[in-house]
């Protein structure tokens, strides 16, 4: 039977994918600034739903979606890569194993980063937790970096554009094997939520505009310091 485009990434997936990188990349680059401070306060936070949304997701979702069908082993791995070495590579309709662990990989940074960003602008913990922030970030960064590198790599060896799968679903496979539903409501309400928490912030964010108060500057300090 031939292969034809098939519904791989349900929609709430794909929303989730292009929020958190939105929302990273956002927080990345205005970790250092103090008139940018909540902008980036904000979208760490935004991260830290998104990736409670995630979990969930991961066991309630989709099959390609549900953290089950990408659970690879070190040697599953091993043999992904060696397979990239030879004119057979393996091709995974989901997530493939090196993939997967960077997708774990990402979860976990994120989580450490947010968590410990929070603690830092709360006064917790003292100057180690925010060299653990910034420590935790760079290393998103690095795994962010290494995924895209990945995501290149594989289009090119297994002749298919993934990222434009994770804009549009689809994948080349056969009739069966794709899922059915897009889960439409559930993507509308990840989007509603998130710009409802951004606008519910305006009044927070308006001090990107003026001077933050003494003790968020204090702690912008603390959570910037090496």
């Amino acid at each position: 039977m031939g292969k034809t485009k098939i519904l791989i990434w349900d929609l709430p997936t794909r929303i989730f994918h292009w929020l958190l990188a939105a929302s990273f990349l956002g927080a990345f680059v205005t970790a250092e600034s103090e008139r940018w401070r909540n902008v980036h306060v904000t979208l760490g936070y935004t991260m830290l739903g998104l990736i409670g949304f995630r979990l969930i997701w991961g066991v309630i979702g989709t099959r390609y979606a549900r953290f089950s069908s990408f659970a690879f082993g070190p040697r599953s791995v091993a043999r992904y890569l060696k397979s990239l070495l030879s004119r057979s590579p393996q091709h995974h309709l989901g997530h493939n194993p090196a993939g997967s662990w960077a997708i774990y990989a990402l979860l976990a940074t994120a989580i450490v980063t947010g968590l410990s960003g929070y603690l830092t602008y709360s006064d917790i913990g003292g100057d180690w937790l925010a060299e653990l922030h910034e420590g935790a970030g760079n290393a998103m960064l690095a795994v962010v970096f290494v995924h895209i590198a990945g995501v290149v790599v594989s289009s090119f060896l297994h002749r298919e554009n993934l990222a434009a799968a994770m804009v549009n679903g689809r994948k080349a496979g056969r009739s069966g094997e794709g899922i059915r539903y897009r889960h439409r409501i559930v993507a509308v309400l990840l989007v509603l939520a998130t710009l409802g928490f951004w606008g519910g912030g305006a009044d927070y964010l308006g001090a990107i505009s003026g001077s933050a108060p003494e003790a968020a500057t204090a702690r912008s300090h603390v959570a910037h310091q090496n």
